[in-house]
């Protein structure tokens, strides 16, 4: 019977536990992009009791970032600031990821040049219209996927998490109804994991095929004719031999909300999609006890999970989850 105190592996690396740091912005990167002292301190603080760090979205384009307080990885110049987190994560003896990203349509208005999405389709006022991307301009952006895995390595991450969710550009060119192309980028499902599969190609052409790499997903985008958990299951399962495991989380894509938000509200799209894959996959989503994340595995519906608000307030909270009467915080075993 599996428990969140097990170890579980993401491609060659081996977890020590099950309890994952999701990914969530800081809003302390500076003008340039480049972390500072706040994220050092903020994920070496909550390192030490979770099997892994996913660091926050952090932008392959200095015209992709989602915020402009945000952090990127667009020039060699960000490579040292990152270095720092990683060091410091490493010294509480746990990995850290760092997810890959690009806003698209939904690029920061304060720090983007220009507006891109695979169809110029708005997503709300507030971010105006975005220019279609050209396919000069896809090739330039899978480049900097490319770039962005090469310093990824440099700056001493354990792995790399594609951010195809919560309707960034790789989540717009997966959804009907943001990507209406004809082109070999748009029409058919396969075509509009295009710019996914060329992504990860381009990563794994830097860092080999040993190194972890995941892809975190939408699996529904809450809106009539938009993406299920069946489709991603069908787009994704081509890129299978290529991922090392898939993180499931909703939304984004168009500004709606889910219907109704209880605890664990995301995890039956994450347990609609695992059946599909061998490779594991993580639930997250207002899981924030133990005796539910263990309910969770114990029935299958997912194979870690991941947390990230209770982190923020708390930076103790995963010892909290993992302790349990007889049974040592962070135990594990094969």
């Amino acid at each position: 019977m599996t428990t969140l105190n097990d170890s579980i592996r993401i491609g060659g690396l081996t977890l020590r536990n099950r309890l994952i740091m999701a990914p969530m912005q800081q809003y302390k990167g500076t003008p340039e992009g480049y972390a500072t002292d706040h994220h050092v301190e903020f994920y070496s603080r909550r390192a030490k009791h979770v099997s892994l760090v996913i660091v926050e979205s952090t932008a392959v384009s200095p015209d992709g970032r989602l915020f402009p307080n945000d952090i990127g990885i667009f020039s060699d110049a960000h490579v040292e600031p990152l270095r720092r987190i990683t060091d410091a994560v490493h010294a509480e003896g746990t990995p850290a990821f760092i997810q890959l990203s690009h806003g698209g349509r939904k690029s920061s208005p304060e720090v983007t040049k220009r507006l891109v999405a695979p169809s110029a389709i708005a997503y709300d006022e507030t971010y105006g219209t975005p220019e279609e991307l050209s396919v000069a301009d896809i090739a330039a952006i899978v480049e900097q996927y490319r770039l962005a895995a090469k310093r990824s390595v440099q700056a001493g991450f354990d792995g790399i998490e594609i951010h195809a969710a919560h309707g960034f550009l790789m989540n717009q060119f997966m959804s009907p109804l943001s990507n209406k192309r004809t082109d070999g980028y748009g029409s058919t499902p396969e075509n509009r994991a295009r710019l996914l599969r060329e992504s990860l190609a381009a990563i794994r052409s830097e860092v080999g095929k040993e190194y972890p790499v995941i892809v975190r997903v939408s699996a529904t985008d809450y809106h009539e004719g938009g993406l299920t958990p069946e489709d991603w299951a069908r787009m994704l399962k081509p890129l299978e031999s290529d991922l090392d495991a898939i993180d499931v989380s909703t939304g984004g894509l168009l500004p709606v909300q889910p219907a109704d938000v209880y605890d664990a509200y995301q995890v039956p799209h994450a347990a609609a999609i695992k059946p599909h894959f061998r490779i594991p996959v993580i639930a997250v989503g207002l899981i924030r006890t133990r005796s539910l994340a263990n309910r969770i595995l114990e029935d299958r519906l997912a194979d870690a999970v991941a947390i990230a608000r209770p982190l923020i307030d708390d930076p103790d909270y995963g010892e909290r989850m993992l302790a349990a009467a007889g049974e040592p915080v962070g135990s594990g075993h094969p």
